[in-house]
């Protein structure tokens, strides 16, 4: 698996990651800072620079708001800790409309939650109340970090003090 890096924006906001080599060309274009390296070195014919693990960008980039992003299965997932949110199993995962798209729910992410195949089975296209199935936690938009770990399951340790700071 190819290396990544953690964007930062410059206002130190997790925004996203990348791969190592989109990393080392926004460096060298001067649109990003190396904030964490590693030890190895990426060398060419005339140079040698430390491979980033953290870049910061060196102007403000506007992200779109956490509620907007693109629903995914995984992301929602994430934000449920991989656990159904009916009765807490961890296994056969799907995702849920509390309010069944069939009785006019909309793919929201307050409308959607991580759900075992049984249960969302046995809710069907019914209401919580109808069926007396109600989420564990009021599914609401992720926080940031769901998104970064979305992206990177497998984290370095030296992106914990910028990720610890949006959490």
């Amino acid at each position: 698996m190819a290396q990544q890096v953690l964007v930062l924006n410059a206002t130190y906001e997790p925004i996203n990651v990348c791969s190592l080599q989109r990393a080392v060309v926004l460096v060298l274009k001067e649109k990003a800072e190396v904030l964490e390296h590693a030890a190895r070195k990426l060398r060419s014919a005339t140079a040698s620079h430390a491979a980033p693990l953290v870049i910061r960008l060196r102007y403000f980039v506007r992200v779109p708001r956490h509620e907007s992003r693109k629903i995914s299965r995984r992301a929602v997932f994430a934000r449920d800790g991989y656990e159904c949110q009916y009765c807490g199993a961890g296994s056969h995962l799907t995702m849920d409309h509390v309010i069944p798209r069939s009785r006019g729910g909309r793919s929201s992410w307050e409308n959607v939650v991580t759900s075992c195949a049984p249960c969302n089975l046995r809710k069907g296209n019914r209401l919580p109340a109808e069926i007396d199935m109600h989420p564990r936690s009021v599914p609401r938009p992720p926080r940031p970090d769901v998104f970064i770990s979305v992206a990177a399951p497998r984290q370095p340790n030296a992106w914990l003090p910028y990720l610890a700071k949006a959490g």
